[in-house]
């Protein structure tokens, strides 16, 4: 039996091959694993001593083959193939065991320039390894270290690895090399500031934790992170306390991470299954905090809390009064934090970049039966210069701080959806309505409940789409709202248009909307 040995990472190499040579296999090898094999006192055959033929090209050029490649191919149980070897003298291969420049690594160090990064593209490991793959059969292939036991036992047992090994062996560089190229494709493209929607998408990402289930016991999950995963987001988060994250919290503090990063004064954001329930800004982070769940302290109740300020210790006192499931801030005082951790079950994440947001060819990803919709992530605010007055009343300056406050709320809201705002506090939200006075009702009734009817004097509302009618309207003059936002765009503009006038409600439209869904 003979192997072949090329590896970048070296980790447990020279303990297997000294394994494999007690079994009696013959090792191939060339560069620096052979170097680390022949210091370990490890016979070694170098590849030109296979081959014939001198490595070139600084390297570039030593397994690329027929001597090599005909050693791996050739399919035992194949009489013709046998007899084509042996008259052109190459030795069968019956074990791989590669792994690859180190592309990822590459790419992920600061101000790596694109020279450098192509030097880091492997040929003739990914060659090697799809060669042992599609001859599963008959070679053992071997791409991750943790593998190396596995193969062991099994040539110590019977002498040879089964072929239901050597069929995981191959799905497993197949996934890899997948993914390897998947990286370079996407590494490029953006190098070439290429189309943002490509002809073809390809992705890689790589498991960051099993989870227990999914949206429902009965689903499986995992999270999977993005190969580069961009700053500020849950994949760079440092869990500081707490069992796992579950799907759902991961999803729902997206949610609301991806709201607090529209605020650039301290702010917190409470969210309930991926729909802000509770959001305030303040000169500090205490009084962020208690305008938060203030404005809904029943739905913060087992929700998310996110916090774009150090978390002091009157906060953490706050938040203990009730109990959150999650819990993230860019740090902690070391005090806040010993406050926080006497809840056993509560979170405690940590995110250094908590207000980086995403680029904006950041893809948002949806997947649909037999397919995937890829839209690119929703980044802007307002369209510019879209901003205007349509009402004969124009919104005073206080009122234009309270709409511009509730624009971004409903930005996150599921659509249909209605935000309701004041003095940088929500009053109240209507997600998710299959109507949209539907949704405008629920967040009046659930500012009213919170925090009782006179709060909504003087109040902003806003809307994620058009009003096609003027019931939203009415409904919010009847509660005292003086100034609304939303897209425009509707057949029926006027109609809202001219309730508002009628009740001198100032309108502004955006000329943008947010639907989400």
């Amino acid at each position: 039996m003979r192997a072949l040995i090329s590896v970048s990472d070296k980790t447990g190499i020279v303990d297997f091959a000294k394994q494999l040579q007690e079994l009696g296999v013959e090792i191939i090898s060339t560069g620096g694993t052979a170097s680390a094999l022949t210091d370990a006192g490890i016979p070694v055959i170098g590849i030109s001593e296979v081959t014939g033929f001198p490595e070139c090209l600084d390297g570039r050029v030593k397994t690329l083959d027929p001597h090599i490649h005909a050693g791996i191919l050739a399919m035992r149980s194949n009489p013709e193939h046998m007899e084509q070897i042996a008259k052109l003298g190459v030795e069968t291969i019956d074990l791989v065991v590669v792994n690859l420049y180190p592309f990822k690594q590459t790419i992920l160090k600061e101000g790596v320039e694109l020279e450098e990064a192509i030097e880091n593209i492997d040929i003739g490991g990914p060659t090697m390894l799809r060669s042992a793959a599609k001859n599963y059969q008959d070679v053992s292939v071997i791409i991750d270290p943790r593998d190396y036991e596995k193969v062991l036992v099994e040539l110590r047992e019977v002498g040879k690895v089964s072929k239901t090994t050597n069929f995981y062996l191959s799905s497993k560089v197949f996934e890899h090399t997948a993914s390897y190229d998947a990286m370079i494709a996407d590494y490029m493209r953006k190098q070439r500031n290429a189309e943002v929607l490509p002809e073809v998408v390809t992705m890689t990402f790589e498991k960051v934790q099993d989870m227990r289930y999914g949206e429902n016991p009965h689903q499986q999950a995992a999270f999977y992170k993005e190969i580069v995963h961009p700053k500020g987001t849950l994949a760079s988060a440092v869990q500081l306390h707490g069992k796992e994250l579950s799907f759902n919290n991961i999803n729902d503090t997206n949610g609301a991470l991806e709201l607090l990063k529209e605020f650039d004064q301290p702010a917190v954001v409470a969210c309930k299954h991926a729909n802000p329930c509770g959001v305030g800004s303040a000169d500090t982070i205490h009084e962020a905090y208690v305008k938060a769940y203030t404005s809904d302290p029943k739905s913060i109740f087992g929700g998310i809390v996110v916090a774009n300020r150090e978390v002091d210790v009157a906060t953490a006192e706050e938040i203990n009064k009730i109990f959150v499931e999650i819990v993230v801030a860019p740090s902690y005082q070391p005090q806040a934090l010993e406050v926080l951790k006497k809840k056993k079950n509560i979170r405690i994440l940590s995110l250094a970049d908590i207000t980086v947001k995403q680029p904006d060819t950041a893809y948002d990803l949806k997947k649909v039966g037999g397919g995937l919709l890829v839209q690119t992530i929703d980044n802007a605010l307002l369209a510019e210069g879209e901003l205007k007055v349509v009402t004969d009343r124009q919104p005073t300056e206080k009122e234009m701080e309270d709409l511009l406050f509730a624009w971004k709320i409903v930005k996150y809201a599921k659509s249909n959806g209605i935000a309701i705002g004041k003095d940088k506090q929500s009053l109240g939200v209507g997600p998710g309505q299959v109507n949209r006075i539907w949704a405008c009702n629920q967040a009046i009734e659930h500012a009213v409940e919170a925090l009782g009817a006179d709060v909504l004097k003087g109040a902003a509302l806003a809307s994620d789409a058009f009003f096609p009618f003027p019931d939203c309207v009415e409904a919010a003059a009847a509660a005292g709202i003086t100034a609304i936002i939303q897209p425009g765009g509707s057949m029926k503009d006027q109609d809202s248009i001219d309730t508002c006038n009628k009740y001198g409600i100032a309108m502004v439209f955006t000329g943008m909307r947010h639907f989400r869904h």
